[in-house]
């Protein structure tokens, strides 16, 4: 791995105050002040690594490692087509290569997800970074999703334990809205690196879940959010812009181009 993916823990944070994200954010100060913002790594930055085709290989080759369901298959050969059609050329992003893209880059310590199922996205996130903390909230209340089945948190421990994955893991069963709130209220002192959101797609569930997370996201630290373009659910891009990209504390990137589309932003200011 290249030198420049590296960093430091972050520093502890005092009382009150929103910690840095390690490896986001400039560690120096000039002349007893900050220069520029402290945070190094924007959207531009990791929306233009998630479509590059070195993460779209790198994350084709953490998803053909899980147990297949149709839709790995399906996305695994929707990958492999666009890279033998259009090579070194073909820019394409969904939640698994910016994931991926964020996870090489920012090297997260901590990294909460709303919306599991059978945990490929957390798999992407575990295989770049092996001790990284992961907490992550689903119903698994169907034995079926989207037509397809859904196992439950043991297999997802399963599917992780198969990458290697080594860090503490939380994987909590019920309503994001409730479960959410109960858990940071329980952890007054986690702050996370990295968050998705990709739970309930309704229109109220989404903003709240949204709601929930987003004060816990450290400064510097990203926040993804899918399907922003998904035909089932167009109110999704709204719900992105009016919780997230309105807000002046975060620096946003989508891509709408193919598939469902997916946002990220990356916050820059407390």
């Amino acid at each position: 791995m290249a030198a420049w993916w590296g960093r430091k823990k972050a520093a502890a944070a005092a009382p009150g105050e929103v910690p840095r994200a390690a490896g986001a954010v400039f560690p120096g100060r000039a002349e007893g002040r900050d220069q520029y913002h402290p945070v190094m790594v924007g959207p531009q930055t990791l929306g233009g690594a998630a479509t590059h085709p070195d993460t779209l290989r790198a994350a084709m080759a953490v998803v053909e490692r899980l147990e297949p369901d149709d839709y790995i298959r399906y996305l695994s050969r929707y990958y492999r087509t666009g890279l033998e059609r259009y090579g070194s050329a073909w820019r394409y992003a969904d939640i698994v290569t910016v994931l991926a893209a964020c996870a090489r880059l920012l090297r997260p310590e901590r990294y909460l997800e709303i919306g599991v199922r059978r945990g490929r996205s957390l798999a992407v996130v575990a295989a770049a970074c092996p001790d990284c903390a992961l907490v992550g909230f689903d119903l698994w209340d169907k034995p079926t999703y989207a037509g397809m089945p859904n196992p439950g948190p043991e297999f997802v421990r399963a599917e992780l334990a198969r990458l290697g994955h080594r860090g503490p893991l939380e994987l909590i069963k019920g309503d994001s809205r409730q479960t959410v709130p109960a858990y940071l209220e329980a952890h007054p002192e986690a702050w996370f690196d990295l968050i998705t959101v990709d739970g309930d797609h309704s229109e109220e569930g989404a903003a709240a879940d949204l709601r929930l997370v987003l004060p816990r996201l450290k400064l510097g630290g990203v926040v993804v959010f899918d399907d922003i373009c998904h035909p089932a659910h167009p109110y999704l891009h709204q719900v992105w812009r009016r919780e997230v990209a309105s807000d002046r504390r975060f620096a946003c990137w989508e891509y709408t181009e193919l598939g469902y589309g997916v946002a990220l932003a990356v916050r820059r200011e407390v």
